[in-house]
């Protein structure tokens, strides 16, 4: 019997098969990076002018550090205003009052169905009319807010409710009211197990600031189109671009590690309700004890 309760150890010719398939993937993984390299090389893209740019000072100055500084400044903006905005509706969706629970879900819902781009272009296009200053910072910021917001707060919501239901009963029954059941208990649960997803939504976030390309924010995409401009390498310079990328999303990655490593260190070490040193904890352990005051 397989030492495994998800499925059957596999035998040696199982085994021999796997290591067949593993060869042949790699093979073809090799086969696909050969003929990508191949057509790079024949129409001159691994040429040393085409790179040398990079190892240029001016070139960081004038182009990638400006639009990795446009990256995460809406990255940051726009994180911490999703976070506030998911938790926000995500309590007003699982509000006991329907006047609170229907518009906060007429909106997530409304939200959530709206290509983030096009709410972009709406909030850009929109402030005119409005008599505010046309910029398209906040047009980008408040599209990642309202759509990734959205996402959030669903998320959010499916972590309370996937609470088991004893956990706000107790609540009320030592005299919690709803907000201080859902303040104490129920969210600080709900982020915990929701954590991975929280900041898998926030990787999105991150690789979504691309699209402020569209409104020419200036941010790592949008300075693709100048570097080609300036020294004819496109291809170069999309690669760099997305190095920079897959590095701020492992960083992010990390990050999400140790915090989700943290909590539940901190969730597995918390002491219980009562503590040796509350006098009424005490009282009634010294009432219990042998030879204790009655």
């Amino acid at each position: 019997m397989s030492a495994s309760v998800l499925y059957d150890a596999p035998g040696p010719r199982g085994k021999a098969l796997n290591l067949v398939y593993s060869a042949v993937a790699l093979a073809a993984l090799a086969w696909v990076a050969w003929i990508v390299y191949s057509k790079f090389d024949s129409t001159g893209q691994w040429e040393a002018d085409k790179w040398t740019p990079f190892l240029e000072s001016q070139t960081w100055e004038n182009f990638l550090i400006p639009g990795l500084i446009g990256t995460l400044s809406a990255f940051a903006v726009g994180a911490v205003l999703a976070v506030a905005f998911g938790f926000v509706f995500a309590v007003g969706r699982l509000s006991q009052s329907r006047f609170i629970s229907v518009p906060s879900a007429v909106v997530v819902e409304f939200f959530r169905a709206i290509p983030m781009l096009l709410l972009m272009m709406f909030i850009y296009f929109m402030q005119q009319p409005l008599g505010l200053d046309t910029s398209v910072f906040w047009a980008v910021v408040l599209g990642l807010m309202l759509y990734n917001g959205s996402v959030l707060a669903e998320v959010i919501r499916a972590g309370v409710n996937a609470l088991p239901k004893g956990q706000s009963e107790a609540g009320v029954a030592i005299g919690l009211s709803p907000g201080q059941v859902m303040r104490t208990i129920l969210l600080p649960q709900a982020v915990r197990a929701m954590l991975p997803a929280i900041i898998a939504q926030l990787v999105v976030l991150l690789k979504d600031t691309a699209l402020g390309y569209i409104l020419a924010y200036s941010e790592l995409l949008n300075q693709i189109n100048k570097l080609d401009g300036n020294f004819d390498n496109l291809i170069p310079a999309a690669l760099v671009v997305a190095l920079i990328y897959i590095a701020l999303n492992t960083i992010l990655g990390l990050v999400a590690n140790f915090v989700e490593a943290r909590t539940r260190r901190v969730g597995h070490t918390a002491g219980p309700v009562g503590h040796a040193e509350d006098p009424n904890v005490q009282t009634a352990t010294a009432a219990g004890m042998p030879g204790g005051n009655a």
